[in-house]
């Protein structure tokens, strides 16, 4: 049973990755640069979601929960997608209509997360690997709760958002930044504003369709695999590993990890093309084909824990992104 992190001193692998691809292949700079049509999707899955929302608020709460699995969790997660790409300033050129638009994302999402994520996402790919700066990785304190036991496993991926939520608390580097701003606190009255309307207006059946929607779309689902395949050691000793599966197809290329921290300034619809590209870069690493099966490996494989993570020495010293 495994009691600690798996250290390694290996040099970032994204960073030389990056710079060979470029070396050999220099027109992926042509690939880099927002997609606009991204701010389309997003009005349509919120819009869609609300419109499901509406459907079902007369419904028995064991169809809304059904709904929500089924149908919901992959619209919510398609949602959480684009708010990474809004994240990355990936829709559009500015970064104030890029945080509007993930503002936007949370309409459908109940959370206000957007502005929050956008804070705190950067540091994960600055720090990857580094305990002490990556929010990404889960506290000790928590790897030893979840323990090695399916059953523990199993709920905590259920309530795997609210881990997420949590995580920077223990990045000791972040403790002297306010979590609040005005940005946040945007997101945040937005979302009260849009919730309470929701549930005025249709009731609690939709605003609680919208909650299991995203509660799903974050845990235990099939699309729950990809939390688990993006970092966490479960073949190859890789900081990273991505997913070629059909349910890309569902979740804006998202599966494409490797690739996205190769280069994060890419956006979602020009990743595949970037795979080809760099073919000669990626075809040995080991990838996946299905989420669900890393899923179930996570949970039902006693090796496996919150400990199944690479962790790198501290290589820089601490500063905050914009």
């Amino acid at each position: 049973m495994q009691r600690d992190f798996t250290p390694t001193d290996a040099p970032p692998a994204h960073q030389l990755r990056g710079r060979a691809i470029l070396a050999a292949h220099p027109e992926v700079t042509a690939l880099m640069g927002p997609n606009p049509w991204s701010a389309v999707w997003i009005v349509a899955l919120v819009g869609v979601q609300w419109l499901v929302a509406a459907e079902v608020a007369r419904a028995p709460w064991w169809f809304v929960a059904v709904a929500a699995w089924c149908f919901g969790a992959f619209v919510n997660h398609a949602l959480y997608v684009l708010t990474h790409e809004c994240t990355h300033d990936l829709v559009f050129k500015s970064s104030r209509s890029n945080r509007l638009a993930g503002i936007v994302c949370d309409f459908a999402l109940v959370a206000p997360g957007a502005l929050a994520f956008r804070k705190y996402h950067r540091y994960h790919h600055r720090y990857l690997g580094q305990y002490a700066l990556d929010p990404d990785i889960v506290s000790h304190a928590e790897a030893r709760l979840v323990g090695h036991g399916p059953l523990r496993k199993t709920v905590w991926v259920f309530f795997l958002g609210i881990s997420q939520a949590l995580r920077p608390i223990k990045l000791k580097a972040l403790r002297g930044i306010p979590i609040w701003d005005r940005w946040i606190a945007a997101n945040v009255a937005a979302q009260v504003v849009v919730d309470a309307s929701i549930l005025v207006f249709l009731g609690p059946r939709a605003l609680g369709y919208l909650g299991l929607s995203t509660l799903f779309a974050l845990g235990l689902h099939p699309l729950g695999g990809r939390w688990i395949q993006e970092h966490y050691l479960t073949r190859a000793r890789q900081s990273t590993y991505s997913y070629y599966g059909p349910l890309n197809q569902l979740s804006f290329n998202m599966g494409f990890h490797n690739e996205h921290h190769d280069f994060p300034s890419v956006p979602w619809n020009r990743l595949p093309q970037l795979r080809r590209l760099g073919d000669e870069f990626y075809r040995d690493l080991a990838s996946y084909r299905s989420w669900t099966a890393v899923l179930l490996k996570f949970i039902f494989d006693p090796a496996m824990s919150g400990y199944s993570r690479l962790i790198s020495p501290e290589r820089a010293s601490f500063r905050q992104p914009l």
